[in-house]
């Protein structure tokens, strides 16, 4: 263990013998302190769109195919022109220096040997180019969460294209925080910096609770915002939080190149519905125009499978594999993505699709 301000961080590097992702969380939190323990796990108010995020796969099903001459099924795919050996990625997600002292660092490497994409966040423990850096050329996207002082976005925005990232995704959908009743009851404040915001804030960015990085945030974001990222950093910009077809037309309206359905892993609105239930609709809202990355609830093999048939061209998560890092740091991590790659592929075989192309074209059992 590495202790930093108080706080006990993994240093454990190992591959992870996995039964399934569901049965990470429990050994998780034998080594993450409760307070980063209840920030990874936790969602909103009684978390019943957080539960529901994963049930909801259960409303569609997957109808095993025979006598398809199908074998040795290919999880290979592209998106921007970019190569990838799975449709699986990892989602965005703030604070990975909670579970493991090497943080985000150790995912980008660990997310890279899985042949995988790799989502660094705004509000990551290590630095942009710190964790492009550990991909070792690997392909990454970069999350921004706008701040109200354009100065900021742009310097991350600068930072991001010089660490030669492929795309940005805007995150919409947290323009305030949830109501997380474990940060509450933990009394949660971040003990690890975040190495993206420190430069920008006074002493060195201990110490800072949740509701004060929002109060930074901008909660007035529109339209333009995506034109304006777009033509700042001439990447693809992926406007993730989408959970209406209105909000995927604007999006695409206002020059977005890719849409992310996502409720935020149940850790926004309370009570909104289940990211799979949305993604539909909005896939045959967008038609093909751009290309649709997908989270939340994602567990099994199986989610991946139904999320890609549902619209999805990437699937991603974040909870599951921030496990893996706490237990098993960059091999961890890998030994996550190359456990659901596992399942998926017993899927696709089952299913008769040799590849994920085949796999988008599948028509799923709905009641």
């Amino acid at each position: 263990m590495t202790m930093i301000n108080g706080y006990e961080q993994s240093d454990r590097e190992e591959s992870l013998d996995i039964l399934n992702l569901p049965s990470l969380e429990a050994r998780a939190k034998q080594i993450i302190p409760a307070g980063g323990f209840g920030y990874i796990s936790g969602g909103s108010e009684d978390e019943w769109t957080l539960k529901e995020n994963t049930e909801a796969f259960n409303h569609v099903q997957i109808i095993p195919r025979a006598l398809t001459n199908v074998e040795h099924p290919s999880t290979q795919t592209q998106i921007f022109g970019v190569d990838l050996q799975t449709p699986i990625m990892m989602a965005p997600a703030a604070a990975q220096g909670l579970a493991h002292s090497r943080g985000e660092m150790a995912t980008a490497q660990g997310i890279a040997a899985a042949g995988a994409l790799m989502a660094q966040s705004t509000y990551s423990s290590t630095s942009i180019a710190d964790t492009a850096a550990a991909g070792q050329g690997a392909p990454q996207f970069f999350q921004l969460y706008m701040s109200k002082d354009w100065h900021f976005n742009e310097s991350l925005l600068d930072e991001a294209i010089k660490a030669n990232v492929k795309a940005i995704i805007l995150t919409v959908d947290a323009t305030v925080d949830g109501y997380r009743e474990a940060d509450i009851v933990n009394k949660f404040q971040f003990p690890i910096p975040m190495a993206n915001l420190t430069k920008f804030s006074e002493g060195d960015g201990k110490g800072k609770g949740i509701q004060e990085i929002y109060a930074a945030a901008a909660q007035k974001i529109n339209a333009d915002d995506v034109r304006r990222i777009a033509e700042y950093t001439h990447l693809p910009v992926i406007v993730k939080g989408i959970q209406s077809v209105e909000d995927a037309m604007t999006a695409i309206g206002a020059g977005a190149a890719g849409i992310y359905v996502s409720n935020h892993g149940g850790r926004q609105l309370n009570g909104g519905p289940a990211s799979f239930d949305v993604l539909h609709d909005i896939a045959l809202a967008v038609n093909h125009r751009v290309p649709i990355i997908f989270d939340s609830g994602v567990r099994r093999g199986s989610h991946v499978f139904k999320a890609l048939a549902n619209g999805a061209d990437l699937v991603a998560l974040a909870r599951p594999v921030i496990y893996g890092l706490a237990l098993g740091g960059a091999q961890g991590v890998t030994s996550v993505i190359n456990h659901l790659n596992d399942e998926l592929l017993i899927d696709m075989q089952l299913a008769g699709t040799k590849t994920i192309e085949d796999v988008k074209q599948v028509k799923l059992l709905r009641h």
